[in-house]
């Protein structure tokens, strides 16, 4: 049974508007954009789920704190609020600003990884694995198998596996591992968290061997949350405690502030090592800005550091999770195959499980995702084969277990009555399901991040 709607811990002040279009425009839209969803405009979009990363809406006070920021091309004085505000809540001394999170990745990969290392993970995300790999280093995914079963309702899905972790140092030799690199949720899982107590697992695994630990902290706060729910010991202590908690467990993190810390743009890379600081800050300055800007404009920097401080209250991080579990329930009450249990920024439709007749070769989510479009305007993006790319070496197409659909909610930004407009689009989609006869083949496909700019055409024609 679907569970109550959350309050949402504020009310709203400024409002955008947002187009309503027919399904006939839509497929011509659709057709335009070569049946990726990432191709099309956003003003032929009627609710954007697309991702949670700089859609959210910002608060009266980030918006006030934009107006002081510190434009100085040096020593910012808005970077060392943040570099305060990071310190604080998330424990890292050294700060390394960046226009977002997948800056902070490159960086990191510069100075860490070279040709022929190996990098353990609960799982990839498709920037993080690029750049490692673009460095020379082999991904090695080591969460539980259970994260790859989207029926398994296990609370802890991002949790690494040690045996398996063990297995890839003995196999490949410690020395030639030149970090673990921990996602906090994981998306590519289905937005599940890691638990407290695996992350010091993994921890005293890296501390014998000499590896460092490095987090990707992008949706810490909401793994913090479930921490605080679902872990035993945890439920009196306050979401700060356990996100600290989880950083003091790291050596360092990436951070797209675009996700929890409710900002449009931005992010950082923190450490504690002041040499791997000092290596960051000399790239920083190469493909990013002065390294107390980073990328970002100070007002940017001032934004961020509040959004940090009102990530962690209770209110603002019960009522988001609470809608993305709404949003998930609805469909699962109405027997749409949903990633179980639900994530903390997205619900992840299993389209292996929808549409069980489309060949993993014709690319079943983003069949799948082309099709909610066309049908409820409603635009989420592909999480399966075109995500994962090919094999390097191959060039053979990865097929990931999980076949998935992603549907990000951006925070504090869409009422209940655009959820439940969302849930009664893709039950409408479920219901027509058996229409779906053909996927996509590729007519454009870029060698690196494909999803975001390949072009498709249905292999029969027509989707519906």
């Amino acid at each position: 049974m679907a569970r109550e709607y959350p309050v949402e811990p504020y009310r709203i002040k400024a409002v955008e508007p947002i187009p309503v279009t027919t399904r006939a425009q839509r497929t011509q839209a659709l057709g335009r954009a070569g049946y990726n969803t990432c191709l099309l405009r956003a003003d032929e979009v009627t609710i954007d789920l697309f991702t949670d990363s700089g859609t959210n809406a910002m608060s009266d006070r980030q918006w006030a704190a934009m107006m002081v920021g510190d434009e100085a091309y040096c020593g910012s004085s808005s970077f060392y609020r943040l570099e305060d505000t990071v310190a604080r809540y998330y424990g890292y001394p050294e700060l390394i600003p960046t226009h977002q999170g997948r800056a902070a990745e490159n960086i990191l990969a510069q100075c860490l990884i070279r040709p022929g290392h190996h990098i353990p993970g609960n799982m990839y995300f498709p920037s993080t694995r690029v750049h490692l790999e673009r460095n020379g280093g082999i991904f090695h995914d080591v969460i539980i198998d259970e994260a790859h079963q989207p029926d398994a309702d296990v609370p802890f899905k991002g949790n690494v596996d040690p045996d398996k972790l063990h297995k890839v140092i003995a196999e490949v030799g410690a020395d030639n591992i030149p970090l673990f690199w921990i996602h906090a949720t994981v998306n590519m899982a289905g937005g599940q968290p890691i638990s407290l107590g695996n992350l010091a697992e993994v921890r005293e695994i890296a501390d014998h061997h000499g590896i460092p630990v490095i987090l990707d902290a992008a949706r810490a706060v909401e793994n913090a949350w479930f921490i605080k729910c679902r872990e035993p010991g945890q439920a009196d202590r306050t979401v700060a405690d356990i996100l600290r908690n989880i950083c003091d467990l790291t050596d360092g993190a990436t951070m797209s502030a675009k996700k929890d810390s409710f900002a449009n743009i931005g992010g950082w890379l923190g450490v504690r090592d002041p040499s791997l600081a000092e290596a960051a800050r000399g790239l920083v300055v190469v493909y990013e800005g002065m390294h107390t800007y980073g990328g970002m404009a100070g007002r940017d920097m001032e934004a961020i550091a509040t959004g940090i401080e009102e990530s962690v209250r209770e209110e603002n991080i019960s009522a988001r999770v609470g809608q993305v579990e709404y949003l998930g329930e609805k469909l699962l009450d109405a027997g749409v195959p949903v990633v179980r249990p639900i994530g903390g920024h997205a619900v992840f439709l299993d389209a292996g499980a929808i549409l069980p007749n489309i060949p993993r070769d014709q690319f079943p989510a983003q069949t799948l995702i082309a099709a909610i479009y066309q049908v409820a305007g409603v635009r989420g993006v592909e999480r399966g084969a075109v995500s994962a790319g090919r094999d390097a070496v191959t060039g053979e197409n990865h097929y990931p277990e999980l076949e998935l659909v992603r549907l990000a909610i951006p925070r504090r930004t869409y009422t209940q009555s655009h959820l439940d407009a969302v849930a009664a689009g893709v039950i409408d989609l479920y219901n027509e399901r058996h229409h779906i006869t053909g996927g996509l083949r590729f007519v454009h496909e870029p060698p690196t991040m494909r999803f975001f700019q390949a072009r498709f055409e249905p292999v029969n024609g027509a989707l519906l």
